[in-house]
């Protein structure tokens, strides 16, 4: 409780002048907060107002994304709102922080690399440069691990496109062999049509340098690409897809209950991913609106 609400509280008991002594406020002080009473309360209601929004924004029953946070948060309140009915992102995380709204966050992390032992290594064509001018130019990808509460796991495998940040390819299995990785960018290619051209960046991991893998890209006409070893950094993008996907499904759990409920989602998850959640990398909207967008610009240039 604020000095000026306990002196409103108490004022006519034992009237203003005194109170204010007692608590060390100017009496001009405390009827001006008196005066801005209904200013305040007209902006208590809207913020209240706004958090509702927020809520049905970050809830998967009314098609909203518990992770989502105040940028992205932003921008769905925003989405085709005239420019005078906007919200300002600075008020939105407030609104947030005030209502303990913050977006979900990930507490644990577990290395899934397998080191290489061969040898064979392929030069850094990516240079911690997560860009690209059109889609299907340059990919990253990785393994992570999705736990089970019986003990086990299961693994993922992704292709991210680093243009739109579009999941081109993945595949789950209950093993990390080279099968897994190769399944998930033959997936890419049947998405894409084709990869011939493209370059594809990973980690040192056994899988990525084996010979079964290296045959697959030349087959497909893809360029492997490598970070240094023992180096995340390099492929950071791939290392945050992974963080973002396991947060926003185990939604601070430790397990799935079982591998069919994680296969499940997931599916959902990637699906949503692709076409619905927005990143910020992209301007706030989906890899898939913003493949469309360049679809669209390109066409229009010809």
């Amino acid at each position: 409780m604020s000095r000026f609400q306990f002196v409103k509280d108490h004022k006519d008991a034992y009237g203003v002048k005194r109170l204010c002594e007692i608590v060390d406020v100017a009496r001009s002080s405390f009827y001006a907060w008196l005066e801005a009473g209904p200013g305040r309360a007209a902006r208590a209601a809207a913020d209240a107002e706004l958090a509702e929004r927020i809520r049905v924004v970050q809830d998967p029953a009314r098609g909203g994304d518990r992770a989502y946070g105040a940028p992205r948060v932003t921008a769905e309140l925003n989405d085709g709102v005239p420019a005078s009915q906007r919200v300002n992102h600075k008020r939105v995380a407030r609104v947030m922080r005030e209502h303990c709204l913050a977006g979900i966050r990930l507490r644990r992390r577990v290395k899934t690399t397998v080191p290489d032992q061969s040898g064979r290594r392929f030069p850094d064509l990516i240079g911690r440069d997560f860009t690209a001018e059109q889609p299907n130019q340059r990919y990253v990808g990785d393994i992570t691990y999705l736990p089970i509460a019986d003990g086990s796991n299961l693994y993922l495998a992704t292709v991210i496109d680093l243009c739109s940040r579009k999941l081109a390819g993945w595949q789950v299995a209950d093993h990390m062999r080279v099968g897994l990785v190769e399944d998930a960018l033959r997936t890419a290619a049947r998405d894409r049509g084709s990869l011939a051209g493209s370059v594809f960046h990973s980690d040192h991991g056994s899988v990525y340098t084996s010979k079964a893998y290296a045959k697959l890209c030349t087959d497909l006409k893809v360029t492997q690409s490598m970070g240094a070893v023992g180096t995340s950094a390099d492929n950071a993008l791939a290392e945050s897809f992974n963080a973002s996907l396991k947060r926003e499904l185990l939604e601070g759990r430790s397990t799935f209950p079982d591998q069919a409920t994680a296969y499940r989602a997931v599916f959902r998850w990637v699906n949503r991913y692709n076409t619905r959640r927005r990143h910020s990398a992209i301007g706030n909207i989906s890899p898939n609106a913003y493949e469309n967008t360049i679809s669209t610009t390109l066409a229009e240039a010809a």
